[in-house]
């Protein structure tokens, strides 16, 4: 069950960090967001 979890979570951080990535740096700044805090948001996402 455990490696069910983790692809899980992987799957969803791999899919927050894609979502993140498309928006614009226009778009990033409006929601406060720097380009290089997309991997930690993603972290925080699936926790």
């Amino acid at each position: 069950m455990n490696i069910v979890r983790s692809y899980s979570n992987w799957r969803r951080y791999r899919e927050t960090c894609n979502e993140l990535s498309r928006l614009s740096q226009r778009e990033l700044a409006d929601l406060g967001i720097a380009r290089n805090d997309i991997p930690s948001i993603a972290r925080r996402a699936i926790g």
